[in-house]
């Protein structure tokens, strides 16, 4: 079965889980930026919480169903139809053959997933089917949806679920990140550290899966935001020379030269991926056992509809 690309949107890629394991070989984990969302519209269609699906940063494609197809779409606010009608979020909807669906663009929030049943056919490398840009492999070719592409889902039955009122993740243009300090954190200045925690950021245009750049107060460091190239992941937070601070996502590289001054909790990681260019952002500082305390508050309230969910925010 296919689903036809008449619109690719501006970046629709295929992702699922991260790559995880390998940053000592210089492979970014890649995934879904939001992989909260993408488990829940996977939730919605009967599948494994990592089943290949569609994410959609800032405008939505149009795509034709060639065979009947369960589907659900999750994530950031936005105008969505099929044939014309409007279609809800966070409930299992059914397509026939010949119906096309338009995701507009995001209205809150960054990125919409689209889930179907069965979940998507994707080429699988180094134990994830996600799409790695920068390398080009994994998803569908390893690139973007194009204009014409086809795509094979592996069809399902899809059942008929909503998802419930609790689990729906609220989508907004301030966001509160809980973040920890880090091992060059000790290189700021005393003004620059009481920025960093008590700064209410925007969310600079350099935005993507790369990274998110933060406009505000500059910051200083002993260092002149340089060192010798270090260890990072995903929500490291680093000051380059500029004084701008700089948030890693899923796709950014697996070692750094800027001072990591903060490092983003991994209850908040997932929250990175819905931050889009304009969006205030304050980082809220934790100790390590208070972050720690914090996700396993997040795993065991999300367990009743995700009971992957230890897998899902890792």
């Amino acid at each position: 079965m296919t689903i036809t690309v008449i619109k690719p949107g501006l970046l629709s890629t295929i992702q699922s889980r991260p790559r995880i394991g390998l940053r000592h070989q210089g492979i970014p984990a890649s995934g879904a930026a939001d992989p909260l969302s993408l488990a829940l519209a996977n939730r919605l269609v009967g599948n494994v919480w990592d089943a290949p699906a569609l994410e959609v940063a800032l405008l939505g494609p149009t795509l034709r169903f060639e065979r009947e197809c369960g589907f659900a779409i999750t994530g950031a606010v936005a105008a969505i139809s099929l044939n014309g009608n409007v279609v809800e979020p966070h409930a299992t909807l059914h397509a026939s053959a010949g119906d096309e669906l338009v995701v507009g663009a995001a209205e809150i929030g960054a990125r919409v997933y689209i889930a179907f049943a069965g979940g998507l056919a994707a080429e699988e490398i180094l134990g994830s089917t996600s799409t790695n840009l920068q390398a080009g492999f994994g998803g569908l070719q390893g690139r973007a949806l194009q204009k014409g592409d086809e795509l094979a889902v592996n069809y399902a039955s899809a059942p008929e679920l909503i998802t419930p009122d609790d689990f729906r993740m609220p989508v907004s243009s301030s966001w509160a990140v809980r973040a920890c300090a880090a091992s060059e954190t000790d290189q700021l200045d005393a003004d620059s550290l009481e920025y960093l925690f008590n700064t209410n950021w925007t969310v600079d245009r350099r935005a993507d899966r790369m990274g998110l750049r933060l406009a505000g107060a500059k910051l200083t460091v002993s260092s002149d935001g340089r060192m010798p190239s270090a260890g990072v992941i995903p929500g490291t937070i680093q000051c380059p020379e500029d004084g701008a601070p700089y948030v890693l996502s899923v796709d950014a590289g697996t070692v750094g030269g800027y001072p990591r001054i903060a490092q983003v909790a991994r209850a908040d990681r997932h929250l990175l991926g819905q931050l889009r260019p304009g969006d205030h952002v304050r980082l809220l500082r934790r100790e390590p056992d208070e972050a720690v305390e914090a996700l396993h508050a997040k795993l065991a309230y999300w367990r009743e509809w995700l009971p992957d969910i230890d897998e899902v925010l890792l």
